[in-house]
């Protein structure tokens, strides 16, 4: 009978402990978690206070490490700045763009020397380029003027008799080898011209010189006196010079040293109907007559006399003035 009261107290006590824990609320666990979530982010926060703080450099001053210039251009002069100093840039990039420029860029560059309205002079030397048995070298003088700064109109002037040269080993070969080719040689030759320049410009030379230049076309019409030179018989026949219809047709190049000095170079093919030695000395044909002139003259030929002309070119007057200003 005395066990029944301790009983009692027993079940009394299990009955009130789980009653205990499930009086707590569920907000209250979820609002404990928090409060250590603002501990943590309050404790992050005044951490990373603290690690600013100690980033900061005060104005004026280069961060350890760095070198005056280091941002200048990239990571390339920021070495030179470690390895050499003295060698750092230094420039202060606003002074440098506030600077005055009086540079000037022209939208159309003048030309080097204008022709238009001048007169161009040009004594030259020619000589034969196609000619394989006669040279026909000489002086010669031409006239241009310039109508635009691109046209010109002029004459030009070869003297050609006493430079012939019909080389004593090409006499010999076709005595020697009895075969006869019919040749020529010029007294001179005259022509009126239009001159046309396409195209100019400069270019660099020496290295450390800048040479301007133009290139040009001339063509034009006029004469040349020719007569044959004597092969086939020579002992009955002599021929007399005659003028002949010739065109001519060339391509030039000009290198200017001043703005009235100029060299030339210039190959032109003058284009004439030849007449030839009778390759027939009659001793068939006419064997009495051989001091006929009618039978010394062969056929006709065209004939391209293509030469290299060098020489200069003067032009007048020496100076002149440009229309627009630059």
């Amino acid at each position: 009978m005395k066990k029944r009261p301790i009983g009692l107290l027993v079940a009394a006590a299990l009955c009130l402990c789980p009653a205990g824990a499930f009086a707590q609320k569920k907000g209250d666990a979820e609002a404990a978690a928090p409060a250590d979530g603002e501990e943590a982010a309050a404790g992050e926060g005044e951490g990373g206070e603290a690690a600013e703080g100690e980033g900061e450099v005060p104005e004026g001053e280069l961060p350890e490490g760095e070198v005056p210039g280091g941002d200048i251009g990239g990571e390339g002069l920021g070495d030179i700045c470690e390895i050499d100093p003295a060698a750092c840039p230094k420039l202060d990039f606003d002074k440098e763009a506030a600077k005055d420029l009086n540079e000037q860029i022209y939208a159309v560059q003048q030309l080097y020397a204008l022709r238009v309205r001048r007169v161009e002079l040009q004594p030259y030397w020619a000589t034969s380029l196609n000619d394989q048995f006669v040279n026909h070298p000489g002086p010669g003088l031409a006239l241009n003027y310039y109508i635009t700064n691109v046209l010109a109109v002029g004459a030009n002037f070869n003297y050609y008799r006493p430079f012939n040269a019909d080389s004593s080993f090409n006499a010999q070969v076709r005595r020697a080898a009895r075969v006869g080719v019919p040749l020529s040689e010029y007294d001179w030759g005259a022509a009126l011209n239009f001159t046309y320049v396409p195209a100019y410009g400069k270019f660099a030379g020496f290295g450390d010189f800048i040479f301007h230049y133009d290139a040009y076309v001339v063509g034009g019409v006029g004469a040349i006196s020719t007569r044959p030179i004597p092969v086939i018989d020579p002992d009955n026949r002599t021929f007399d010079f005659e003028p002949k219809l010739a065109f001519n047709a060339g391509i030039g190049f000009r290198v200017f040293f001043t703005r009235w000095f100029a060299a030339i170079l210039e190959v032109r093919d003058y284009i004439f109907s030849d007449r030839l030695e009778n390759d027939d000395t009659s001793v068939l044909a006419a064997p009495n007559d051989p001091l006929n002139k009618d039978n010394w003259y062969g056929d006709n030929s065209l004939t391209n006399a293509v030469q290299a002309q060098l020489g200069v070119a003067i032009f007048l007057p020496f100076s002149f003035e440009y229309r627009l200003p630059k």
